[in-house]
């Protein structure tokens, strides 16, 4: 059988998703629960959407694994929340056919960034949005993230050391919202390149503080070259907020 989960996670203490040796992640503690529930030695390999990396969140993140056990599906999240530790807890789970894929079955996937605008960092927040503290023209902001929409070429707004060769990517919906602490982004598209939110987010910022003129965008994205984009935002602001499936 195959199921299918829902999984949420705060990024803080861990060093990404993906298995590290000698390091706390996200699918090795998914993956030591499963096996203590299969009661076997060796780890049920898990199959996640993406990576997520060190710092970051997710609020539904999803994965994928085979399992010989016959649990009802709305039993399966109890059972492995009782395991896992208080950082990570999976919201749901569903029996899929065994044509599903967790990775290539994404048709789309949402990011948000949240970025906390208050004079003094909160320190109940500090972990979880980035303090940016500065006068911000949103309205800039805006205008430069409707120059992103559609399919470009985003090599400017992906780490230097990727190692993806086609680095041509659709984005659907990119928007800033007002929130009660600041601001938050919200990013739709089909895929993202490494770091590529982060330095949306980032050049977007720079551009609301006055660094960059919005049209500047058109430059950037034509340069295919990750010094022509603005800085990295932290990663501790970005959350993987939903995967988008066929059906």
């Amino acid at each position: 059988m195959k199921v299918k989960c829902t999984v949420s996670y705060d990024g803080t203490h861990f060093k990404g998703y993906q298995v590290q040796p000698g390091q706390r992640t996200v699918q090795t503690e998914i993956e030591s629960a499963l096996a203590r529930m299969h009661k076997q030695d060796e780890l049920i390999p898990i199959v996640a959407s993406g990576r997520t990396d060190s710092g970051v969140h997710a609020k539904g993140q999803v994965i994928h694994f085979e399992t010989p056990l016959s649990i009802p599906m709305e039993r399966w999240p109890f059972a492995l929340n009782s395991l896992l530790p208080d950082d990570i807890r999976v919201l749901k789970a569903e029996e899929v056919d065994d044509s599903f894929h967790a990775r290539f079955g994404v048709v789309s996937k949402e990011y948000r960034y949240k970025v906390s605008t208050e004079t003094h960092q909160n320190v109940f927040t500090r972990q979880y949005a980035c303090h940016y503290p500065y006068r911000l023209d949103i309205d800039k902001m805006r205008e430069a993230a409707e120059l992103l929409i559609g399919t470009h070429d985003f090599t400017s707004f992906c780490a230097a050391n990727t190692e993806v060769q086609d680095k041509v990517r659709d984005i659907y919906a990119l928007e800033w919202k007002n929130v009660s602490d600041g601001l938050e982004m919200r990013v739709r598209g089909n895929g993202f390149l490494y770091n590529m939110v982060r330095i949306i987010a980032g050049t977007l910022l720079e551009i609301g503080s006055g660094k960059f003129h919005p049209e500047e965008i058109k430059a950037m994205l034509a340069a295919r070259n990750r010094e022509a984009a603005g800085k990295t935002a932290p990663s501790h602001g970005l959350y993987l907020w939903e995967v988008f499936y066929d059906n």
